[in-house]
């Protein structure tokens, strides 16, 4: 039985550190048994099999996407090729294209106060990508995004108003999964910079997540 195989494409802006972050995903998936093929920019996504793929991982923030890079992605994630990731380098990677976002399920649009101290809470205890991991504190962007509502959500943060009063109250996803097409689709919305993955349970959610996500 040969490997599955995974497509990392990683770049865009340097505050979310992506080339070491695509470091520690590769060899978190080569752990796991993935054959993994790691690519700079977005050129890659001109390849018309990327459906060869198990899983795909955008880990690119605020960048251009050609329109063909970005048919080929969808193609390939509808037909069956898993889709994962997180923070910005999934939710924030092609903020001008509403098709990348309803594939995703998600797109970030602030984090107020920057970084803070706030709480994530399971919500599916129950469920294979979190269970027994637990609520946890953590430090580190609190994501505001527009989210799909039929995601299922897995984790949420609760913002208490103090670096935008009017949100004060609102319950919003971390960590969801959906379908789209043929594929599954994870995302966590921690991990703004590389040294987050030393939380351990940021970095357990993640590696489940992009486990169950491939084909």
């Amino acid at each position: 039985m040969s490997n599955k195989t995974a497509l990392i494409f990683w770049g865009g802006w340097q505050g979310h550190e992506p080339e070491a972050c695509s470091r520690i995903v590769e060899e978190m998936l080569a752990n796991e048994g993935f054959d993994v093929r790691r690519e700079e920019g977005t050129k890659v996504l001109a390849e018309t099999d990327l459906d060869r793929f198990d899983l795909i991982v955008p880990l690119v923030t605020q960048v251009q996407v050609e329109k063909d890079e970005l048919q080929n992605l969808v193609a390939a994630i509808e037909g069956g090729t898993g889709l994962g990731g997180f923070h910005g380098g999934m939710a924030d990677a092609f903020r001008m294209e509403p098709a990348y976002q309803f594939m995703t399920g998600g797109q970030w649009v602030a984090h107020p106060g920057n970084i803070i101290d706030y709480r994530v809470e399971i919500v599916k205890p129950d469920d294979p990508l979190v269970a027994g991991i637990g609520d946890f504190d953590y430090r580190s962007e609190q994501y505001f995004m527009h989210v799909d509502p039929s995601i299922e959500v897995l984790a949420t943060t609760t913002f208490d108003g103090a670096h935008a009063p009017w949100t004060r109250g609102t319950v919003m996803p971390v960590v969801w999964k959906h379908r789209y097409g043929a594929a599954r689709v994870f995302y966590s919305s921690l991990g703004h910079v590389a040294a987050e993955f030393e939380v351990p349970q940021m970095r357990e959610i993640l590696r489940r997540g992009l486990i169950w996500a491939a084909r």
